[in-house]
């Protein structure tokens, strides 16, 4: 019973935050794809090219329009924002069933402006995270999806993300094994996260938040290996 009570009033701050930021509403697909759920794919590369998945246009619109928030807020020095939280997820009816939940910083470790969201409008190798370069998720989840990658940069990480997202791989037409959506937004140092009581809650502090109560709920689905609470 006290477990049943508990798991309740992790779902109830789950399903709140996602009320609250309207998840569902401002999500948007990930990938671009077909009417058979298959996924397009591009070629990128200057002396060999390499087939790359395909994000969605409205995706890449709404992290140009968040990180657009963040170089403001760093160009004229106000300091609002910490960066950009996202998470990539399933729907099943109302509920927001987390797949993967990260950050990009506004600030990287050495540089006043962070290399992931720097340039994004005209460069995507980074991309807020999510860019077609290897050690970024695109680039890193293709190299798992699609043939033609070298051996070395398919890493078990990324063969789970495959497992969980296509019905088969590697593949030419790789098929989703259900729609798979996106949200990101750029977070005010002063946002309220997922537990109210702790009032304003820092970028970095929500997502091992999110990340803590979304693998007590969904440990099968959420992808995440670093701070997943797993049995």
């Amino acid at each position: 019973m006290l477990t049943q009570y508990v798991m309740g009033q992790r779902k109830a701050l789950w399903d709140a935050f996602c009320h609250r930021q309207e998840i569902i509403q401002n999500s948007t697909p990930l990938f671009d794809v077909d009417h058979e759920s298959i996924v397009r794919t591009r070629k990128i590369g200057k002396n060999s090219f390499r087939s790359i998945l395909s994000r969605s246009e409205p995706m890449e619109s709404m992290v140009l329009s968040q990180t657009k928030i963040l170089l403001d807020d760093l160009s004229h020095k106000r300091d609002q924002f910490d960066g950009l939280i996202y998470m990539m997820f399933t729907r099943e009816n109302d509920d927001v069933i987390p797949l993967y939940i990260g950050k990009a910083e506004s600030k990287g470790r050495s540089n006043p402006i962070s290399a992931n969201i720097k340039d994004v409008a005209r460069v995507k190798d980074k991309f807020a995270r999510w860019g077609d370069n290897y050690q970024y998720h695109i680039g890193d989840l293709s190299a798992s999806v699609l043939p033609g990658h070298e051996t070395k940069y398919v890493t078990l990480k990324y063969q789970q993300w495959a497992d969980s997202l296509f019905v088969s791989y590697p593949a030419e037409r790789p098929q989703l094994k259900k729609d798979i959506w996106f949200w990101c937004k750029a977070w005010n140092k002063n946002d309220t996260g997922i537990w109210p009581e702790f009032g304003p809650t820092r970028l970095t502090f929500l997502e091992y938040l999110l990340i803590g109560v979304a693998s007590s709920l969904f440990p099968e689905a959420l992808l995440n290996r670093e701070g997943h609470s797993r049995s």
